[in-house]
């Protein structure tokens, strides 16, 4: 389905002036038979495909077999990350049409077909043994932006201040009304689906690095989660890289929807460190409310209410992610992100998150909505 305000967006030309603050993009993506949309297990061959080093791009495998993720590499620009996630849906795309299969960003599986299997290694079983049902058929698929902070005290105090943004980036990322052949009435089935884990949606607001750090390590205790990198909050400190994680997003459809949730992370992050470089701290919000805020998000998009968590009420969803812009609007003006972030949020409003748009192809047909979900070679279609 064309949406032109939303596809078409490019940022600005950059300046040697822009500052140099890192982020990434983690992509998962289902792998599926071209002709009927169904889920395939063959995504180990896809991955085989694009085995070759590739200093921008790499490349993993992801719970079940019939899911591949591509991440970019360590970007300081929005044309950077632009250029390199279509770069990686083009390689991974060629490689699944090698293999006679399509890739298809959604949040969740939209037609019928069996999952696959588990993926092999130790990690994917002990998460198989530990979580039994609720990962028999996950193969949900997020947009997961890293933004580079200097130490993991940092993270977490930042992450204190991103909070109540958390449901206005899910809002605008909806993706995933369908799932194995229902509309399931929600925006993101994606976002109901992960909220079955423990530890799931916003994180409690932590003190310090070693609150959060003793915090999961009870958990792993206790035995709800299978390790530090397991935990299923959707903002967290990676546990691997000097990162701030955001895991909120569905899949997107388009390159601009994946730009748009990394560049709109990346200043809420930059807000957050002048926000702390000032003293001012980060409120504290109801544990109740905030998890009625995911669920309103996930049921809603940008189409419904949503929930103000200052305010604690009830306000349209478009008019968070106004507040939201607005609040980080010096610092998209700074890396010049501004104009390509309300040209995107136009579009999302004009002609829908993905999961109104899949709702519009769907109505023509199965064919329809393969067609716009599917992720293809050429530039055009890569979006």
């Amino acid at each position: 389905m064309n949406t032109p305000a939303v596809e078409n967006a490019e940022p600005a030309v950059e300046h040697a002036t822009e500052p140099s603050r890192t982020l990434g993009v983690e992509e998962e993506f289902l792998v599926v038979a071209p002709e009927t949309g169904a889920s395939s297990g063959r995504g180990p061959a896809v991955l085989a495909g694009v085995a070759d080093v590739d200093p921008q791009h790499s490349f993993h495998s992801e719970l079940m077999t019939s899911q591949t993720e591509a991440a970019t590499g360590v970007c300081t620009s929005s044309a950077q990350l632009s250029a390199q996630l279509r770069s990686a849906r083009e390689r991974m795309s060629r490689a699944a049409q090698a293999e006679g299969l399509a890739l298809i960003s959604s949040g969740t599986p939209p037609f019928q077909g069996e999952p696959g299997a588990i993926s092999p290694g130790k990690h994917f079983t002990r998460i198989a043994e530990t979580y039994r049902a609720v990962v028999t058929d996950y193969q949900a698929c997020g947009c997961h932006v890293h933004v580079g902070v200097p130490d993991r005290e940092q993270a977490v105090a930042v992450i204190n201040h991103l909070r109540p943004w958390l449901p206005s980036l899910l809002a605008m990322s909806t993706n995933s009304p369908f799932h194995l052949g229902t509309d399931t009435g929600h925006d993101s089935w994606r976002a109901v689906q992960q909220s079955r884990f423990p530890g799931s949606g916003i994180p409690p607001r932590f003190r310090s690095a070693a609150e959060h750090d003793e915090h999961v390590a009870r958990l792993i205790e206790c035995g709800v989660l299978v390790d530090a990198a397991m935990s299923f909050w959707l903002a967290r400190p990676s546990p691997h890289l000097p990162t701030v994680e955001l895991r909120v997003a569905d899949a997107a459809t388009t390159v601009g929807e994946a730009l748009l949730q990394a560049v709109v992370t990346r200043a809420l992050v930059r807000t957050a460190q002048r926000e702390l470089d000032a003293g001012r701290e980060a409120p504290e919000f109801d544990p109740r409310l905030e998890q009625a805020a995911v669920w309103t998000a996930a049921r809603h998009g940008l189409d419904g209410p949503g929930i103000d968590l200052v305010e604690r009420r009830r306000v349209r969803s478009a008019e968070l992610v106004h507040r939201m812009i607005r609040w980080a609007t010096a610092e998209l003006e700074e890396t010049r992100d501004l104009a390509t972030v309300r040209k995107l949020i136009a579009g999302l409003l004009h002609c829908g998150t993905g999961a109104r748009r899949q709702r519009t192809a769907a109505a023509r047909g199965d064919r329809a909505l393969l067609g716009a979900l599917q992720v293809t070679r050429d530039e055009r279609g890569v979006r």
